[in-house]
């Protein structure tokens, strides 16, 4: 008789006990009807409709030490890789040492978690847009850095009030170095919400890799919110830097309606090049699980020259249902 065998065996068996009697699951979904247009010189397509699909499966117990243990996943239609899956993660987590995430895709880094520009990244609206003229507008204007899959992500707990560090970490891989990223996350002032972050920006070569900074603050001030941001790329090559600077203005109209205007402002490092600027005017009006959004979007510039292919409008309607 293997008597090691039965008691690995009847382990495994508590171990799978404890986990169901102290764990729960639970799934959340989104779906969104879409529709939007395009205009400008030689680009007048009329309208294209859209959908968006997502589950969230997510489960979460409790240790026996204390500590808790979580993991999602992501079942997206729209993900580009070779399956349905999207990003999924795990993490360990307790209210003294705080929140330890392994992300196996779609991981974050201290600087992409607050990337967005204060007006919401009305840049994508433009982004890999071809055109009759043969101009692609397909480099992002805004550059982010991606931790990419099995990479780290720290948040620690409350250090003071509303005072929290962030830190990431990205192992090495080929033909690049480790990078690691830390950040600062502050509201501790009632109102006010402040974000700094500073990661490595690890590419294949010495001239592509640098540093990416953001910094944005927040303030709510009665129905009235305002927000600024500032993103710097850094690189060895001029080429490859970026600074991106933008502000946001938001108006609630009820609980349920509000108004946003925001403008963001692109600084090639290239000599020569003229800045990206685009401007927009959104709505969102939320009801129970459903929320009505629409938005008008003006971009010029949108590959650092003042030609007048580079000039485009966007407008969207659109539809989302949380369930």
């Amino acid at each position: 008789m293997n008597i090691k065998k039965i008691g690995l065996t009847a382990l495994a068996a508590s171990l799978v006990s404890v986990s169901a009697n102290a764990g729960s699951m639970s799934v959340s979904g989104g779906a969104s009807m879409n529709v939007t247009g395009h205009t400008g010189e030689g680009r007048n397509v009329g309208t294209s409709f859209s959908m968006g699909n997502q589950l969230t499966f997510s489960g979460s117990g409790e240790l026996d030490n204390g500590l808790n243990v979580s993991l999602s996943f992501v079942l997206d239609q729209a993900d580009p890789g070779p399956s349905p899956f999207d990003s999924h993660s795990v993490a360990i987590s307790s209210d003294g040492l705080g929140t330890l995430t392994l992300n196996g895709e779609g991981g974050g880094t201290a600087s992409n978690a607050i990337s967005a520009t204060a007006a919401g990244n009305l840049w994508d609206a433009f982004d890999g847009l071809g055109t009759l003229n043969t101009v692609d507008f397909s480099t992002d204007l805004l550059t982010t850095v991606s931790a990419g899959d099995n990479s780290f992500m720290y948040t620690s707990p409350e250090l003071a009030d509303g005072l929290t560090l962030v830190g990431s970490y990205q192992p090495k891989g080929t033909n690049r170095e480790s990078a690691t990223g830390y950040g600062v996350n502050y509201t501790g002032m009632d109102g006010l919400t402040i974000n700094y972050a500073n990661t490595d920006s690890v590419g294949t070569t010495t001239a592509n890799s640098g540093d990416n900074e953001v910094m944005k603050v927040s303030y709510v001030y009665g129905s009235f919110t305002g927000t600024i941001s500032n993103l710097d790329h850094s690189t060895p090559t001029a080429a490859g830097n970026v600074e991106a600077s933008s502000y946001a203005v938001s108006y609630s109209v009820t609980d349920e309606l509000s108004i946003t205007y925001g403008s963001e402002t692109f600084e090639s490092g290239t000599a020569g090049d003229q800045d990206a600027e685009i401007t927009g005017l959104s709505f969102s009006y939320t009801s129970g699980g459903m929320t009505l959004s629409g938005s008008m979007k003006d971009g010029e510039n949108l590959s650092y020259s003042t030609a007048t292919v580079e000039d485009r409008e966007q407008w969207t309607l659109g539809a989302s249902f949380a369930f």
